[in-house]
């Protein structure tokens, strides 16, 4: 079976220097280690039931999403944040659309791409999945709404065009769904948003799509087992070196997949980790404000606008190679052009190979230069590895969380900038709000250029 390795060695300072974790850290810091470890282990976190527990609905979603590729041409995804990324980041990663159905995730309000959407598909033939929790995601609902409009003036059923994924008894969304008996999938409690691409939230646009989602459930299950021993713990060493970066003024955490089709899991692992880790105050309310800024970059595309700052700029990154063992395909690269003998080395290989050189060199230059880099590995990209590496990613996050002593499955900077919104909309019972941003300190006409 396909499986992820993960090496650290670059990320040691008899690797990298100065810059690097010396064996005295990583043992002064064993204490933190277990007791994240105890924690972890010790605590119900829901994402942590997904892989093992869903069997009395993954048939369900698996004749769901046969039914709805068999009967429409396309397929909308109405989300945003988590209940967005998570289906973008493995539609790409898996190949969305091999299966004869067009796949879209809406995850903007930009009125310029929602009229391109409805410019593009046939709404009589479009199934429209609708997820939020709690029905109160202002973005979500408003696309809903303007869904719900256009299907009704064309006389279409609601029921037939439109599948909620959300909460199974609170928020506006289940409301709605009842009143227009429309198909509904659970999203499970105490799974939030960012760490739920392997619930419904996730899997229904997988399965729509024709890929294994059981696959994608037993590579999360036996990462799961991986990532929950106590010895050699890939999530929670990870997470140990991030956090003491954070200590040494490493506050950048870069994601580099060297593979196309990884490309939007960078932007997933953004939310994950910033979302969960940035956090003010502690679990005990002291102000901390601590987290550690994810960046994405995608080799070898960003060899050319990135590395350049990577390899002599701040010390104050730690890069995380993505690298695949084998591709689902390769191409050969011609001997053409036999006059120009600048090129001939080129002729004969292939172009996974010259890949996997460059992400090697690149590797090879931070070591240099003295930047810790991590390295995992995935033998293919399938819907096992896949599932494996999202889950690795959300255990890190766990243990990153424990060890920072923060609450990484709370969100409460977000709060503020949705009631904000709620008031600029003026929803009921926001005036208060409302009085208060229209009170703020005014702007001054100096500070505005023209």
């Amino acid at each position: 079976m396909a499986k992820l390795t993960f090496d650290f060695n670059n990320a040691t300072a008899g690797m990298v220097g100065d810059h690097g974790f010396t064996e005295e850290e990583i043992a002064k810091a064993n204490d933190m280690l277990a007791g994240a470890h105890r924690a972890v282990n010790g605590r119900q976190m829901g994402f942590r039931l997904l892989p093992n527990g869903q069997e009395d609905i993954l048939q369900d979603i698996i004749d769901t999403g046969a039914s709805i590729r068999s009967a429409y041409d396309n397929f909308v995804v109405l989300g945003i944040g988590g209940s967005a990324l998570g289906p973008i980041s493995v539609g790409h990663a898996l190949s969305y659309g091999r299966h004869g159905i067009n796949f879209f995730v809406e995850d903007n309000v930009d009125p310029e791409r929602l009229t391109r959407l409805f410019d593009t598909i046939d709404i009589g033939r479009t199934m429209f999945n609708v997820i939020t929790k709690s029905g109160k995601t202002s973005e979500t609902m408003a696309q809903l709404m303007c869904v719900a409009d256009r299907l009704q003036k064309k006389g279409l059923a609601l029921r037939e065009h439109i599948v909620a994924t959300t909460d199974e008894k609170n928020g506006n969304l289940i409301r709605i769904a009842k009143e227009e008996h429309l198909k509904t999938f659970v999203i499970p409690a105490g799974v939030g948003g960012r760490f739920s691409e392997l619930c419904p939230v996730g899997l229904l646009p997988a399965a729509v799509c024709g890929l294994d989602i059981r696959a994608m459930l037993a590579g999360a299950a036996y990462m799961d087992a991986v990532c929950g021993r106590e010895e050699n713990n890939p999530a929670a060493l990870y997470a140990l070196l991030h956090v003491l970066g954070i200590s040494k003024g490493i506050n950048i955490s870069v994601m580099m997949p060297y593979a196309d089709s990884l490309k939007y899991m960078a932007d997933w692992y953004a939310q994950l980790w910033a979302e969960s880790l940035g956090k003010r105050f502690d679990r005990d309310g002291r102000e901390v404000n601590t987290g550690q800024t994810p960046v994405g970059a995608l080799g070898v595309t960003d060899q050319h606008s990135q590395i350049q700052l990577y390899t002599e700029g701040p010390y104050d990154k730690i890069i995380t190679f993505l690298k695949v063992g084998s591709f689902r395909c390769d191409l050969d690269i011609p001997a053409a052009f036999p006059y120009v003998e600048d090129i001939a080395y080129l002729g004969g290989k292939t172009f996974g190979a010259l890949l996997e050189a460059e992400r090697s060199a690149t590797e090879y230059a931070l070591l240099r230069a003295g930047r810790p880099n991590i390295t995992i590995t995935m033998d293919d990209v399938s819907e096992y590895t896949v599932g494996a590496l999202l889950h690795f990613f959300e255990m890190a996050t766990a243990y990153a969380g424990e060890m920072l002593g923060i609450d990484a499955f709370d969100q409460p900077g977000v709060e503020e900038g949705k009631l904000a919104t709620f008031a600029l909309m003026g929803k009921s019972g926001f005036e208060e709000k409302k009085a208060e941003m229209d009170a703020q300190t005014p702007k001054k006409s100096e500070w505005i250029i023209e």
